[in-house]
């Protein structure tokens, strides 16, 4: 009976933020898996991954000014 509390507890762990984030990048790119995107579902919040669906964002738009600039004269 003490086991089934803990396996409840465990599977309702939040989600660190560096986890989110890493979950907002595999998906970006199509490598999420099935069991991450399940575990995203279920332990993760909305508002932490608008946050990391934000950085990502800004991340990638600012990387690719810079090899743009970098390449073009």
């Amino acid at each position: 009976m003490a086991e089934d509390k803990d396996s409840g507890l465990e599977e309702k762990a939040k989600l660190p933020f560096w986890k989110t984030l890493l979950s907002v990048m595999q998906a970006s790119f199509g490598v999420q898996s099935r069991a991450n995107k399940e575990r995203d579902f279920a332990n993760g919040s909305v508002k932490g991954f608008i946050v990391a669906a934000l950085i990502f964002t800004a991340l990638f738009i600012a990387t690719l000014v810079i090899v743009v600039r970098s390449v073009l004269p």
